[in-house]
């Protein structure tokens, strides 16, 4: 009996302690050095698929992310998550530009990581968050990209 009381305390624990999630679906803005919109949806209770459409040198990137969520600080609707996806862009060099070593279009395809934190509130369907993304261009205008940190504003339902 008592070994009996014991798992469904154990279980009724694990299982309050991993729900991270208070939407399923999620669509807004992300603005940050490169501006776009985001569309996250989750797939379980901690896993969520991210996609973000962003403009940045003329161009554009799509962006595909898988997401791994949990709760921050013990506070209900504060969740922290990172992850790992992939990423196709196009866009235009510019002359006199830091980065670029000549003008014309550039092609890219890389990998991407995540992390960040995200608050929903109760009171109206809204998501907020903060996260960084850095990403490493393998095929096309290779190298690190480390300047992806941005704020992102969604509608939840």
């Amino acid at each position: 009996m008592k070994a009996t009381i014991l798992t469904l305390i154990l279980a009724f624990i694990i299982t309050t302690s991993v729900s991270a999630q208070d939407y399923e679906t999620g669509i807004g803005f992300r603005g940050g050095l490169s501006n776009g919109i985001t569309v996250k949806h989750f797939i379980s209770k901690t896993s969520a698929l991210e996609g973000i459409l962003s403009s940045r040198w003329q161009g554009f990137n799509i962006t595909g992310l898988y997401e791994i969520h949990n709760w921050s600080f013990d506070t209900p609707r504060l969740n922290w998550y990172y992850g790992f996806g992939g990423h196709i862009g196009f866009w235009n060099g510019y002359e006199n530009h830091p980065w670029f070593k000549e003008t014309g279009s550039y092609s890219v395809i890389g990998i991407d990581g995540i992390i960040g934190i995200e608050y929903n509130i109760e009171t109206i369907p809204i998501n907020i968050s903060l996260d960084w993304k850095p990403g490493i261009n393998i095929i096309g205008y290779s190298g690190f990209w480390g300047d992806e940190l941005a704020f992102s504003v969604r509608f939840i339902f």
